[in-house]
Parts: structure tokens; C-alpha cells; sequence
């Protein structure tokens, strides 16, 4: 919910600028009229085409990346669900009598790892689930050695378990650090910077109108602050309302059927 409102915020800011710089545009372009009626209009047109063509660029380029990191992100919890999914039914592989407390460790780290993102938004709960993560990591790859060498598990069961276990942890690293890639800030800001310059060019051009085209002002900054909230949104789709949680079902059902 901060995040929402942040967000919001910050969207409203860039739209009421929009706004107020597009009536500066005009009212610049109005005085500069009446000075030099013949050469007001002279050059700017080349300028406001690369600074429009430049915005537009971010924006689609910022666009692309985050909806690129948002399906990246959902593939992710698929594929540890497949992961944690493999290595758990390896276990039947191992000593009938140690299977057991293998299968409460895998449950047990489940759990763990659905904490991770059920806390999102709480960072030292996070960093808490994380420890608990790698600890239960630990405790499994423990047992699983010690079942690879127990008498009644299967020749085969170092060649079938640990090498699951390993892309099981694996991903949990990529997983982790996939919530913490994000473009850099000055990314956002320079956005933010150009799409206000461009509402500065466009009521200067829009001055050559004996009246304001409400219309047009208001459909350009809206059209602008609602594509800055969708990026933000699918960037960070674990604290808005855009979200990825509907795909953490996948680990629930692995998680139930573990029981």
C-alpha cells in the first residue's frame, strides 16, 4: 500500500507539471510571437521532433524492459516449483526409513521460501525467511548426502538427488537477486526530466492557437503519468497492484501435495 501511494504520488506530480508547463510553453511561445511574428516557429520544429522521438524511445525501451523482468520473474516461480518439485520425488530413491525427515525438510523449506515473498514489503522479515532459507538448505543437503551413502537407497540416488538439489538452490539465488534487479534510478528521472521538457516544447508550439485545447493538455500528461505508473508498476510487481503472487499458486499446490 506505501508503495501504491508512492507511486501514485509521484504520478500526480509529473502529471500536474506536465500541465503547468505546457500553459509556460504557451505563454512563452505567445510572448515570442509577438516579438518576432515571422521567426517564432523558426528551427523549433526540428528541436521538438527529437525531443519527442527521445521520449518516445524511453518510454517504449523502460516499457519493454520491465514487461521483459515481469514475465522473467513469473518463469521463475515456475521453474522452482519444477525444481523443488524433481528433487522432492527423487527422494523416494533414498532408504525407506530416512525418507521421512527428508520429506518434512522439503516441506519445511517450502514453507520458508513462500515466508520470503509473503513478507515482501517487511525487510527484516525478509532477510529473516532468507536465513532460514539457507539453513534449511543446509539441513537438506546434509540428509541427502548421508541418504547417497546409506545402505537400501538406490545406486544411483548422488547422481539423481544432489544434482536436483543443486538447481533447486540455484534458482533461489536467481530468484533473489531477480527482485533486486531494476534499472538505475537515473533511468526513472531522466524519464520523468524529459517527458516534463516535453510538455514545455509542446504548449510552445501549441501557442499558435488563439485558444487552449483543454483536450489535448490534459490527454498528453494523462497519457504520459499513466505510462510512468505502469512501468512502475510491473517493475516492482511485488508491492503494487500489479502482481506476480497469483503464480506463488504453483508452489501452494507443491505445497499440499507434500502433505
Amino acid at each position: 500500500m506505501v508503495f501504491t501511494i508512492s507511486v501514485l504520488l509521484i504520478v500526480l506530480f509529473q502529471f500536474v507539471g506536465m500541465v503547468v508547463l505546457l500553459e509556460v510553453g504557451r505563454r512563452i511561445g505567445l510572448r515570442r510571437r509577438r516579438k518576432d511574428p515571422e521567426g517564432a516557429r523558426e528551427g523549433v520544429g526540428a528541436v521538438e521532433g527529437a525531443i519527442f522521438a527521445l521520449l518516445g524511445l524511453l518510454i517504449a525501451f523502460t516499457f519493454s524492459g520491465a514487461a521483459a523482468r515481469f514475465d522473467s520473474r513469473r518463469h521463475l516461480i515456475v521453474d522452482e516449483t519444477n525444481a523443488i518439485g524433481t528433487a522432492y520425488w527423487r527422494v523416494d530413491l533414498a532408504a525407506p526409513d530416512l525418507q521421512p525427515a527428508l520429506r518434512d525438510s522439503f516441506r519445511r523449506y517450502l514453507e520458508a521460501r513462500l515466508d520470503v515473498y509473503r513478507k515482501i514489503s517487511d525487510k527484516p522479515a525478509v532477510e529473516a525467511a532468507l536465513t532460514e532459507v539457507s539453513r534449511q538448505q543446509k539441513d537438506i543437503w546434509r540428509q541427502a548426502v548421508a541418504a547417497a551413502r546409506a545402505p537400501g537407497s538406490h545406486p544411483n540416488l548422488t547422481m539423481l538427488l544432489l544434482p536436483a538439489l543443486n538447481a533447486m538452490f540455484d534458482i533461489t539465488t536467481t530468484r533473489t537477486m531477480a527482485t533486486r534487479f531494476h534499472p538505475p534510478t537515473i533511468i526513472f528521472v531522466m524519464l520523468m526530466a524529459l517527458a516534463l521538457t516535453a510538455a514545455l516544447l509542446a504548449g510552445h508550439g501549441m501557442s499558435t492557437a488563439k485558444t487552449r485545447s483543454w483536450t489535448h493538455v490534459v490527454g498528453f500528461a494523462a497519457a504520459v503519468a499513466v505510462s510512468l505508473y505502469v512501468i512502475f508498476e510491473i517493475e516492482y510487481p511485488r508491492q503494487g497492484l500489479i502482481r506476480v503472487d497469483s503464480f506463488d499458486q504453483a508452489l501452494v499446490e507443491l505445497h499440499e501435495l507434500m502433505k
